[in-house]
């Protein structure tokens, strides 16, 4: 399959099972809410050494926020229904509650929900107060600036993470260019590239000579071990490798992500787009490429 003069490898991304959720983060300005957002994302690229994968999904007017403020929509994935919990409070307490002006709110309507606000309350030292809003308690925590808004459960929901697609172009201006729009076209909602500004150049393969590392550099990959690793899947003229990595609330909504970015990335220069997998016996989300891209 060609996409202008790309080819497109008849290969699949291998996904996985995660749990995820949605935090609605306000500020007083834009500023601020984003400022919690960036702090509450951070470090939090793989569950491979992070706990979690995060990403801010997007931006929230006054008339998408349950309190009326300028607002982010993030959206944070972890392995297990307890690990994503675990994260939630972490992350809400040390990085939202400590930004100035904020409240944080559940953006998820679903069954199942994890207690957080109702764990951060204690840092009220018995000053802080309830208010049930709807079927929702919300608690106020008194904090030097004022009082911190969280709401006391979350929902939470199985996911998709590891979706994938990996970039093989010329040169790096060239591979650049192409993920940059790549990463532009995939701003969805639903979505999230946990890496930094979507892209990761350190591709990995599960596994490494060293027993204590669960992954290694994808050799394969690597244009500089060209000759040296047992084997390339790198065409001669490639010399540059990127990798978008997508995790989703659903497989539809990643697959649509992986599709937009690949048609977006495809260009000249770009001599091949293909996806890690593991030969199917990790993950059981089989995103096949041509697939989704004829569908």
């Amino acid at each position: 399959m060609l996409i202008k003069s790309t080819e497109i490898i008849d290969t699949f991304a291998e996904a996985f099972g995660m749990w995820g959720s949605r935090v609605i983060v306000t500020g007083e300005t834009p500023k601020w809410a984003m400022a919690a957002a960036r702090s509450m994302t951070g470090f939090a690229t793989s569950v491979i050494g992070c706990k979690c994968e995060a990403g801010i999904e997007g931006l929230l007017t006054e008339d998408e926020t349950p309190d009326g403020r300028p607002g982010v929509s993030i959206l944070l994935f972890a392995g297990s229904a307890k690990g994503l919990a675990n994260r939630l409070v972490e992350r809400v307490g040390q990085c939202v509650m400590t930004c100035p002006t904020t409240a944080c709110f559940n953006g998820l309507d679903v069954e199942e929900t994890v207690n957080v606000g109702g764990k951060l309350r204690y840092f009220g030292d018995g000053y802080q107060s309830s208010k049930l809003l709807g079927d929702q308690r919300l608690w106020r925590i008194p904090v030097m600036e004022g009082e911190f808004f969280v709401d006391e459960s979350f929902g939470i929901q199985k996911a998709v993470g590891g979706g994938n697609f990996l970039v093989l172009g010329e040169d790096l201006k060239i591979t650049l260019a192409a993920v940059e729009a790549a990463v532009e076209a995939m701003q969805m909602q639903g979505v999230i590239l946990p890496f930094p500004d979507g892209v990761v150049r350190s591709g990995s393969k599960p596994g490494s000579k060293y027993k204590a590392l669960p992954a290694s550099t994808n050799d394969a990959y690597c244009p500089s071990l060209r000759g040296r690793a047992p084997h390339t899947e790198l065409p001669e003229e490639v010399t540059c490798v990127l990798e978008i990595v997508i995790d989703g609330l659903d497989e539809s909504v990643v697959k649509e992500a992986m599709r937009v970015g690949i048609m977006a990335a495809a260009r000249e220069g770009i001599r091949q787009i293909t996806a890690g997998n593991y030969g199917g016996n990790l993950g059981q989300y089989h995103l096949q490429l041509h697939e989704l891209l004829r569908g």
